[in-house]
This record gives C-alpha cells, structure tokens and sequence, in this order.
C-alpha cells in the first residue's frame, strides 16, 4: 500500500473535517459536558467514513454531476447552518445558563444519538466537501492507490473526532465556565453564519 497517498488521505481529510462547523461543534460541547461524548465522537467518525466511501467510490461524481441534488443540499445546508448559528447565539445570551445546560447535559443517550446523527448527516459540508471535493480527488486513483487514500482520509476523521471529544472532556472545567462556553456559543453562531453566507453567494453566483 502507498505510504505517501495514505498520508495525503489523511493531510486533505484532515483539511476537511477540521475547521469547525455544526458537527464539530456539537462533538465540543459533548466533551464539554462529558455526556455520552464518545458515543458522539464514534458516531460522527462512522458517518465521516460511510460517506468518503460513498464519495471516493463513485458518489462524488454522481452527486457533483446532479444540479438538482447539489442545489437541494445547498439550500439545506444554507437553512441548517442558519438555525443552528441561532440557537447558538441564543444560548450564549440565554438569561440563565447554567439552567440551559444542565437540563441538556441530563438528556439521555437516544437524544445524544439522534443529535450527532442530525448534525452529521444535515450537514452541507459532508456532502460539499467530504463526498464530492474528496471524491473526485480520491476518484482519480485506481485498485490499492484509491483504497491508501481512503484509508487516509478516514484515519483523519476518527483521530480528529476523538481528540476533540477526549480534549474537550479533559479541558471541561476550563470550558465550561460561564464566560469561557459564552464565548465558544458565539464563535460557533459567528462561523455558522458566515459558512451560511458564502453558500449562499456561491448559490447567487450560480444564476448571474
């Protein structure tokens, strides 16, 4: 198997999955909380890995050929990104915090589940970038070569997923203090909003 591609799987993976985003954020404040979060980690790696395979073994092309199916995923993901970027900047100005969280930080593991599943599979990049950017890149090798590459980028998902979650889990008595989580709550609206923004003027371009 060839080293180097692995590694190149792994560094563009990474480049991917990396610059936060609603499932990033979601697997933080998991390990902020220290609830179930590497049930979320482990879930968000597994969806990361089904989809780069679906991406780098044909549905890349397939999607990015489909203006139809790329449009519904843009809108969606337009739509998502903007109603998570307000809940967000809604509890990072909530009146009573403390009450907010701990009354999420007590929700079973069903709805821990169906939230990584939500922020993992509504999330525009998984299509935007994991499948259709890493598929057509991962689509241009052959045999073994495509299958290093795959291998790459799917190591990539899960040590970024889990260092995340165990870092954050690690760090919670730093991150979760009032001011510390305020402050993640408005960088993750902030980022939501402006990745909302530019699909948005990347959508707009499309019809000038």
């Amino acid at each position: 198997m060839n080293s180097w591609l692995l590694l190149q799987g792994f560094g563009l993976g990474a480049s991917m999955i990396i610059p936060i985003g609603a499932q990033n954020a979601y697997v933080l404040n998991q390990g902020i909380k220290r609830h179930h979060h590497l049930t979320t980690a482990t879930i968000c790696s597994v969806l990361d890995i089904a989809f780069i395979s679906i991406g780098i073994f044909g549905g890349g092309a397939l999607l990015a050929s489909n203006q139809n199916l790329l449009l519904l995923v843009t809108l969606g993901g337009i739509a998502f990104l903007s109603f998570y970027g307000y809940l967000s900047l809604k509890n990072a100005f909530s009146v009573d915090q403390s009450t907010t969280e701990n009354s999420q930080t007590f929700r079973g593991r069903k709805a821990v589940i169906i939230g990584a599943l939500a922020v993992t599979v509504l999330n525009p990049h998984l299509y935007l970038d994991t499948v259709v950017i890493l598929g057509s890149i991962g689509g241009q090798f052959t045999g073994l070569d495509r299958m290093a590459f795959a291998l790459g980028t799917m190591c990539a998902s899960f040590v970024w997923f889990f260092s995340l979650s165990i870092g954050a889990a690690k760090l919670a008595p730093t991150l979760s203090q009032p001011r510390v989580k305020q402050g993640i709550d408005i960088a993750v609206a902030v980022m939501m909003f402006v990745i909302a923004l530019l699909l948005t003027k990347q959508l707009l371009s499309q019809f000038v």
